[in-house]
This record gives structure tokens, C-alpha cells and sequence, in this order.
């Protein structure tokens, strides 16, 4: 294990990262619109790109540092648990591949920005349109989180980002720096920044992940002696609960948690604004389409970047020390095994797979801010150039937001942090799904569904206490009526959709009032080329 800082591997992460801060900067003359003062140009990225520009960008706004540092973390501290990422990402795309489509078609008809504004649409309801934007943007906080908890971990272990026993500022420096990055050049260039960043990072992440499951195995004695130590590892007994730490196959009393996890988590993530920011920004229905076909090749990725966790427990990652922070296992196993000039293009990807996502998810949580919050209660005046220069402001305040989540809550598996996001975006599904293909719920009950998963969701995980917290430090918790444990979001989900079932029932029985639709049949499948709609659209109602 290399100590201290790690001079050459830091000259050639900087040098990266300068060379995207520089493309990020740059990005706002590509494809350039005759009216840049414009939310569609600046948070949408004047809605152009085709197919492998839009495969590029959703690659890089899925598979984040998140990739990198937080699977393998539960991987190596867990086991096959950690693997659940894997399947929910290959269940994903089929589920989406039936909606997204229509997503894109009632946007762009429309000219919806956000999925707040097709709620509105589709529901005339003012506070359902409110409450999928408040979600989205509370969602998106602690995934911007995380994304900066990856760039720390980098910098920790390249030897300039503080260690456990610096003070505050030094500690948390690296995040500030990567704010100021983040807050710069997504100011300057919207979507278009991190669309042109994503074809490096994309690029780097697949050559160090094809290096590594080649490279790493004949370092550590090959496949069999890796899973071998990981089994050591997973079957010795923690004294504090008298159970095995971990598995290499999940156990059967973890199997409700398993499957909940992995469903709920395929079932939340087109549903953060950031991702639906990436399907809006195509250029043709088609491109979305095809982009759902295409990016399971990423799964395979993930995959193998799983298996980071067991390699890192065969390196002897942390073993002995304890509290040890299973966040460093991955940039660790680089910095001991790579060579040092390799090692740095392994952190600049990790780092370059932080900076994308972030600026994505910031200018998708501005969007919500700007379109459902400023223009539809504070000023419905609002002109196009006023609305992208609030969403430029609103844009940083969200990463101001991100920050107070990392410095206030347990980071000691930054997982967490996503999986308390994904507890809460998952209720908006039944609203913008169910609108998708029906009218029949009633806006009132989609709203008191909304409320009740996310009341329960949330009351639930607080309570849960964790060596490192006493409040969110897990995401299961016995179901009711089952007694098995499971993903208390997805519960919450279920929850949700019987509160809006019912009530839709109860509503339509005393027959009250619902709000106007201003969509079509036909805008469900429209293509490209047809012309926006030129209707006034009837007020929305509370």
C-alpha cells in the first residue's frame, strides 16, 4: 500500500480533470442555438441529441462514482447483497422501454421540461405538480451527495484530502473544490457540459474496468483465490451478533430484501429528474427507443465492477483496522495494485464519473425549481430568459443542498445516501407512470398516495441506527402483514398505489371534481417531426 501523496498519480488526475473543466467551459458553444436565453437550450440542451450522444449522456448520468465507490463498498462489506444493483439495472430497461417513449412524445408536444410539468398537465393539479417537484428535488440531493463523497475518497487516498484526524476544512475541502467545478461550469454551459464531459468519462470508465478484471486477478492470484478469501471473509462469525458478517449467495431470510431492493430500485430510477432530463434532451423518439435497447451494455459494466469488492478483500483492504471505511476499499486496491500513472486515469475516471452525473442532476433539480415552483407560483410572467437565468441560480443553491447532506449524515456507505433518494422518488411512479397510460386516477388520490409512502418511507428509515448513526443508517425493515424484511421503499410504494387505488374509488363514487387534461390521445405517440401544440391549455386547479 502506497502512503502519503502520490505524486505522479495526482499530476495525471489533475491534468483530466482540468481537461473536462476546460470541455465543460467549452461545451456552451457546441451546437450553439440562435436563442440561448432559453430553458429548452440551457436545461435541455435545445432537446438535439441523437442516439449515441444521448447513449453517452445517460450512460454518464446512471453509472456514477456510485459505480465505482459504492457497490463494491457493499460488495466487500456485505457480499452478494451488494450485487443487487446488477439485476435491477437489467430489469430497468425492458420496464422503460414501454414509457419512455410516450414520456418523450407528450414532452415534446407540450414543450414539458420536467415530469412536474406533464403531472400538471395531465392532472390540472397545481399541488400534485408541486409535490412530484418537491420529490424530485429532495431526491436529488443526496444523489449529488454522493457523487462528491466519491470525488473525497479519490482525493483521500491520492493523499490530499484531509484524513480522519484533520479539521474540518482540510477534511472537507475536496468537496468545496468540486462545488465551485460543478457550480462553474454548469452555470456557463447547461446540459451541454456535462453531454460533451460524458464521452470522456464513458471512455475512461470502460478501459479501467476491462484493465482491472484482467489485470488485477493475475496480481492477486486469479479468480479462485479472490472468491476464496472473499468466502474466508464472509463466513467468519461477528461477534457482536453471533452471525456470519456476510455471504457470497444470498441466505434465504435476505431474499424479501434482495428482490424488494432490486425492484424498487428498477422501478425509481427513470424516475429521478435527472434521467428523464437525459430522455427529453433526444432529439426523436426513436433515439429514446434505441437508447433503452443499447444501454444494457453498461450492466455488464456494473457487473464487473461489483466484483471490485471481492478483489479488494483479497488485496487485504482494511483488514485489521478497525472502523474501517469501506468507501477507500476500491481507490485503495488502484492505488496498491496500479501502476502509479494508471492509477491516476482510474481516479480521473472515478472523479469524471462524479463531476457528470452532478451537473446533470443540479440543472434537472433547477428545472423542477424554475418550471413548478418560480414560474407556476411566484411569477407565471416569468419570461424564457428570466426562467434559464433562476434555473442558473436555483442550479447552485441545489448543490449548496447536496453539501449539507454529506456533512450531516453518515457516510460510512455512501449507498445510503441514494437509497434514501430512491425511497422518496419512488412515490411519484403511480402519478407520472399511471398518467402515462390512464386517466383514471383521481388527482386527489394520487396526492394523499403520494403523502402516505412518503410519511411511512420516511418515519421508517429514520429510525433505523447504524454503528455510525443513530438515525437513516439502513433502508429495510420488516412488512407489514408479511413479517419479512424488505426495501422499506418499495413498501412504501406499495402503500402508496392502495391509498390511490382506494380513494380513486371513494372519489369517483361522490363523483369529485377532477382537473382538466390538456393532453391527447395522439400526444402519447407523437413523433418529432409534428408540430408542438398551440392550444391555450386550461388552468390547472389546486
Amino acid at each position: 500500500m502506497k502512503h502519503g501523496v502520490n505524486v505522479t498519480a495526482l499530476v495525471v488526475f489533475v491534468l483530466f480533470f482540468v481537461l473536462v473543466t476546460v470541455m465543460g467551459f467549452l461545451a456552451s458553444r457546441w451546437r450553439r442555438s440562435d436563442n440561448a436565453q432559453h430553458l429548452d437550450e440551457w436545461g435541455l440542451g435545445g432537446r438535439s441529441f441523437g442516439t449515441w450522444v444521448t447513449w453517452f449522456l445517460l450512460g454518464g448520468d446512471l453509472y456514477t462514482a456510485y459505480t465505482f465507490i459504492a457497490v463494491p463498498a457493499a460488495v466487500y462489506g456485505a457480499g452478494a447483497a451488494g450485487f443487487f444493483a446488477v439485476p435491477y439495472t437489467i430489469i430497468a430497461y425492458p420496464l422503460v422501454f414501454l414509457f419512455l417513449p410516450r414520456l418523450w412524445s407528450v414532452a415534446r408536444v407540450h414543450g414539458y421540461v420536467t415530469p412536474a410539468d406533464f403531472v400538471r398537465g395531465r392532472y390540472g393539479s397545481r399541488g400534485l405538480s408541486l409535490a412530484v417537484a418537491l420529490t424530485g428535488i429532495l431526491a436529488t440531493m443526496p444523489y449529488i451527495a454522493l457523487q462528491l463523497v466519491g470525488i473525497q475518497a479519490v482525493l483521500d487516498t491520492l493523499g490530499v484530502g484531509g484524513g480522519a484526524n484533520s479539521n474540518w476544512f482540510v477534511k472537507d475541502l475536496p468537496l468545496f473544490l468540486a462545488f465551485a467545478v460543478l457550480a462553474a461550469y454548469t452555470y456557463s454551459s447547461g446540459l451541454r457540459a456535462p453531454a460533451l464531459i460524458a464521452f470522456v468519462k464513458d471512455t475512461l470508465v470502460y478501459i479501467v474496468i476491462i484493465v482491472a478484471v484482467i489485470y488485477l486477478p493475475m496480481r492477486l492470484g486469479g479468480y479462485g483465490h479472490i472468491f476464496d478469501t472473499a468466502a474466508q471473509k464472509f463466513s467468519t462469525v461477528n461477534p457482536k451478533t453471533g452471525k456470519p458478517v456476510g455471504a457470497m449467495v444470498t441466505p434465504p431470510n435476505a431474499q424479501w430484501a434482495y428482490a424488494t431492493l432490486g425492484l424498487g430500485s428498477a422501478l425509481a430510477l427513470f424516475m429521478y429528474p435527472h434521467t428523464v432530463t437525459g430522455v427529453l434532451a433526444a432529439k426523436s423518439r426513436n433515439t429514446v427507443r434505441r437508447n433503452m435497447a443499447i444501454l444494457p451494455a453498461y450492466s455488464l459494466m456494473l457487473g464487473l465492477l461489483a466484483l471490485l469488492g471481492f478483489m479488494a478483500i483479497a488485496a487485504g483492504m482494511g483488514k485489521g483496522v478497525k472502523g474501517y471505511n469501506a468507501q477507500l476499499a476500491v481507490p485503495q486496491l488502484f492505488a496498491g495494485l496500479f501502476p502509479d500513472w494508471f492509477t491516476g486515469v482510474a481516479f480521473a475516471a472515478i472523479g469524471i464519473g462524479a463531476l457528470v452525473p452532478a451537473a446533470i442532476m443540479s440543472i434537472a433539480a433547477a428545472n423542477l425549481f424554475t418550471r413548478n415552483i418560480y414560474k407556476e407560483f411566484l411569477k407565471p410572467d416569468a419570461t424564457a430568459a428570466q426562467e434559464t437565468k433562476v434555473a442558473k441560480l436555483a442550479s447552485l443553491l441545489v448543490k449548496v443542498g447536496a453539501l449539507a447532506f454529506v456533512l450531516g449524515m453518515d457516510k460510512q456507505f455512501a449507498i445510503n445516501l441514494q437509497l434514501l433518494g430512491g425511497l422518496w422518488i419512488l412515490q411519484t411512479f403511480v402519478s407520472i407512470v399511471g398518467g402515462l397510460f390512464t386517466r383514471w386516477f383521481h388527482r386527489w388520490a394520487l396526492l394523499a398516495g403520494w403523502a402516505v409512502g412518503m410519511v411511512y418511507g420516511t418515519w421508517q428509515t429514520y429510525g433505523i441506527a447504524s454503528p455510525a448513526t443513530k438515525h437513516f443508517g439502513g433502508n429495510t425493515a420488516a412488512i407489514p402483514g408479511i413479517g419479512e424484511i424488505g426495501f422499506i421503499g418499495f413498501t412504501a410504494f406499495v402503500l402508496n398505489l392502495l391509498v390511490a387505488v382506494v380513494l380513486t374509488l371513494v372519489l369517483r363514487a361522490a363523483k369529485a371534481p377532477e382537473g382538466p387534461d390538456e393532453t391527447t390521445r395522439a400526444d402519447y405517440t407523437a413523433e418529432a417531426a409534428e408540430p408542438a401544440a398551440t392550444t391555450t391549455p386550461e388552468p390547472a386547479v389546486a
